[in-house]
């Protein structure tokens, strides 16, 4: 029989019988789990299995419902996402800030104006290795995140990078820090595609692009926080002095901060909703059948070799791989040159501490209004591209502007931090437009592979020779940005032409909709209900 998209067929006629912690007032005419399915369900999705023990009950979720879980799960998931994600940003800028305090300076037996004698490609390398790293643990660590309790490995995580990243400030040579930066990565590298499975694992499609932006517009919040610490830091020392040196004051107070954090997030963040201990038993499985409309579930641990072939066959993923590349190197060379930029426009070492933090303020607008709108009006990649020209703009009053306008060129930096609203789009398009389990966990490992190879690419197009300006690299930045518009287009119209075909199929005569196939762990291509979003 022919069912509505996100509806269930009739449920049957006999009396159902109450459930422990169901309210009845939530059963009334929604999705049935049939015997049949349940029987054979070891390859569906974990959400399938919370059904089991309710087989024949019917749920229906009302909107005072919906709005009221939404709240409770805004309340207890965003501020920790976001917090750790902040500091996710801040623990690889350190490195930037650690540039102008006195790292690079030789090795001495003074511990209050000692560095490691860093040369310029030296320092380059030392922005990549983080990439190194990142990229070698990508792939393992997605598998983890599929096999492994979620919450508890993401924690894990956190915890050992910031326990590595105050290391840091044990580091007297450079091989020591080359070793450091790379274990950095390694323990970093399951934090974004983490939260990306948490964002569609406890929202809506039509809510996860408002979520990831916030969350990750905690990436200008720590831009702001990390550049006042830093001057704070860089003003305390030179004024009362310090028993270390100031660069490594900056690892420490972030590396143990990052700790604290992590341990936080042991006991707040769940791995799902079946054991989210400030839900109750009643809303845990509300809190699933809310996202039934995705058509994606909330997670399965079986590895599928037919979804890895899919992920790696579908258009769609290396389209994706191929942005996160090209974006990513003007990422890597600002990140780590954005201190050094500044300076060359006519600032001091301190100044630049200081003078780059309103970039955060332009990052964290431009994400969140993106967002916002992208989800409003259904267009999340053509209103994430306004940030993308925005910082087209911002880069070529760095390059063309003259020497002397310090104040125009500060100002087309700032337009440079609304680069990342189309990567972010991105990242909330893999929640959004990859079902299946496995393949949504190999193709966000191809886009955070992307991103890892451009991050390492990105510091070598600064070269030390090109300083202070750094012409070559801001051109090469430039291009790299207008061929992600390019690619951004495709995506669009590739995911729109993917609808009007699943509409087709859908309007067929003799079409008929799987009972509870979204808890099925079928792909985006094997299911015809599912809709691409845009």
């Amino acid at each position: 029989m022919d069912t509505p998209p996100g509806k269930a067929p009739a449920p049957r006629d006999e009396e159902k019988e109450p459930i422990p912690g169901i309210s009845q007032d939530v059963i009334r005419s929604g999705s049935v789990v049939p015997a049949n399915i349940l029987k054979h369900s070891h390859d569906a999705d974990a959400a399938l299995k919370a059904f089991e023990a309710y087989e024949g009950t019917v749920i229906e979720i009302d909107e005072a419902t919906n709005k009221r879980l939404l709240r409770k799960i805004d309340m207890h998931l965003m501020p920790i996402l976001c917090v750790v994600y902040g500091l996710n940003y801040l623990d690889k800028t350190t490195l930037s800030y650690a540039s102008v305090m006195g790292i690079k300076k030789p090795h001495s037996g003074d511990k209050t104006t000692s560095g490691i004698d860093l040369s310029g490609s030296q320092y380059s390398w030392l922005g990549s290795m983080f990439y190194f790293g990142y990229l070698a643990w990508e792939y393992p660590t997605n598998r983890l995140l599929q096999r492994l309790p979620l919450g508890k490995y993401s924690a894990f995580n956190i915890i050992m990078w910031g326990f590595v990243l105050s290391c840091f400030a044990a580091v007297e040579n450079y091989s020591g820090a080359i070793a450091i930066r790379f274990f950095l990565g390694v323990f970093e590298s399951a934090v974004t595609p983490g939260f990306a499975l948490f964002t569609s694992q406890w929202y809506t499609k039509k809510e996860q692009g408002t979520r990831t932006g916030i969350w990750f517009s905690f990436n200008g919040f720590a831009q702001i926080f990390g550049g006042l610490v830093a001057y704070g830091i860089a003003k305390g020392t030179a004024k009362y002095g310090s028993t270390i040196e100031p660069w490594k004051i900056i690892f420490l107070v972030t590396g143990i901060l990052t700790i604290c954090m992590g341990v936080i997030f042991l006991f707040v963040m769940p791995d799902n909703q079946m054991n989210a201990r400030w839900l109750s038993k009643e809303d845990r499985l509300l809190a699933i059948e809310r996202i039934r409309i995705n058509q994606q579930g909330v997670g399965n641990k079986h590895f599928k070799l037919y979804q890895l072939r899919e992920a790696l066959l579908d258009p769609l993923g290396w389209a994706f791989f191929l942005y996160a590349l090209i974006a990513d190197i003007p990422n890597g060379g600002i990140s780590n040159f954005f201190s050094q930029l500044i300076v060359g426009f006519g600032y001091t070492a301190e100044q630049s501490l200081l003078y780059g933090t309103p970039g955060g303020v332009v990052e964290i607008v431009s994400l969140i209004v993106c967002g916002f709108l992208g989800d409003r009006y259904g267009h999340r990649i053509l209103i994430s591209c306004s940030g993308l020209c925005l910082a087209i703009l911002g880069m070529v009053l760095i390059v063309a502007l003259p020497l002397d306008n310090n104040k125009g060129r500060l100002a087309g930096y700032y337009l440079t931090q609304a680069s990342p609203t189309p990567f972010v789009a991105l990242l909330s398009l893999i929640s959004s437009n990859v079902a299946g389990y496995t393949k949504k966990t190999t193709i966000a490992a191809m886009y955070l592979i992307g991103y890892c190879t451009g991050n390492i690419i990105g510091p070598q197009t600064f070269r030390a020779k090109d300083a202070p300006r750094y012409v070559p690299a801001e051109i090469t930045i430039i291009v790299c940005w207008g061929v992600c518009l390019f690619d951004l287009l495709f995506i669009y119209s590739y995911c729109l032409w993917q609808n009007k075909k699943k509409a087709k199929i859908r309007a067929k005569p003799g079409y008929v909709r799987l009972e509870n196939q979204e808890w099925l762990d079928l792909t985006d291509k094997e299911n015809p209900e599912f809709i691409y979003t845009l």
